[in-house]
């Protein structure tokens, strides 16, 4: 899923190559796909799109916006961009293409789900998703500190898991399951572990860990387990994910525990994570 490391390396990769260029072509939902979402009327994106003008990618924590002249290309979830050259061989098989005057192309192909939307300039403000992607702090900058973290703290959250705590109710949108192992792991707080049960000495390193392994994974281009776009793996070697397929710590070498929770796949080290 594009989250925070991703999305800024995506917008980044996009204003690399597409930034300045003007659409010729745009095409949604040519491979029908369950879990794909789109924003808005699919039958009016070829018209909001063809002849505009690429301003600019921005990346809004875990999302990519490609703002155009007057309309904007939103990119979430599953819905990885991948750029093309001119003359190159595009996918049999995709969610979205959007081809330049320049022969060049971009294509998203959705795996699990993901969300894509053109929409008029503003014309999505009032999804609630887009507007807490938009107006939320980012984890690497200065204003999210200690003591906005701590405020994230509060009777209801109290009661949460660190799980649910950190990846859930857009708290810190952009901070998804993806990233959250490495951050538990690097704090050595379990998964399930309730935040009223957190000494104070816990509770900062966990806020020390989820700036300091956001910035490494962004400053690495993402990562190991998704692709930038150039279709090449994030530097970011993750500790707790698919790709380790040993299940095996690689800070004590004990065993790592793979199980459901909250929705989603969660692993940890029961030696390095006490719960």
């Amino acid at each position: 899923m594009i989250e925070i490391p991703e999305a800024i390396t995506l917008a980044a990769q996009l204003n690399e190559t597409v930034k300045g260029k003007t659409i010729q072509n745009l095409v949604a939902d040519s491979s029908p796909h369950k879990f794909t979402w789109y924003y808005g009327n699919i039958e009016d994106y070829a018209a909001l799109a063809i002849g505009k003008r690429v301003e600019a990618a921005n990346a809004y924590n875990g999302r990519v916006l490609v703002e155009l002249d007057g309309a904007e290309l939103d990119l979430n979830d599953g819905a990885f961009p991948r750029y093309h050259e001119p003359d190159a061989k595009l996918p049999a098989k995709h969610q979205l293409l959007v081809e330049f005057t320049d022969g060049s192309a971009i294509t998203a192909t959705v795996a699990m789900y993901g969300g894509i939307g053109v929409y008029a300039k503003g014309g999505n403000d009032d999804n609630v998703y887009l507007k807490a992607a938009k107006e939320a702090v980012s984890p690497l900058s200065e204003e999210f500190d200690f003591k906005f973290f701590t405020n994230l703290l509060n009777d209801k959250t109290a009661k949460l898991s660190a799980k649910a705590f950190l990846a859930t109710e857009q708290r810190i949108p952009g901070l998804g399951n993806g990233v959250l192992h490495d951050i538990l792991l690097n704090a050595n707080i379990h998964p399930k572990k309730k935040m009223n049960t957190l000494t104070d000495a816990q509770f900062s390193d966990l806020f020390a860990s989820v700036k300091s392994t956001l910035r490494e994974m962004t400053e690495l281009g993402g990562r190991d387990v998704t692709r930038d776009l150039y279709g090449n793996p994030g530097g970011y070697v993750t500790m707790l994910s698919k790709n380790n397929k040993l299940l095996i710590c690689p800070r004590c070498g004990g065993a790592v525990t793979k199980e459901t929770y909250l929705g989603g796949s969660v692993y940890y080290c029961s030696h390095c994570q006490k719960l």
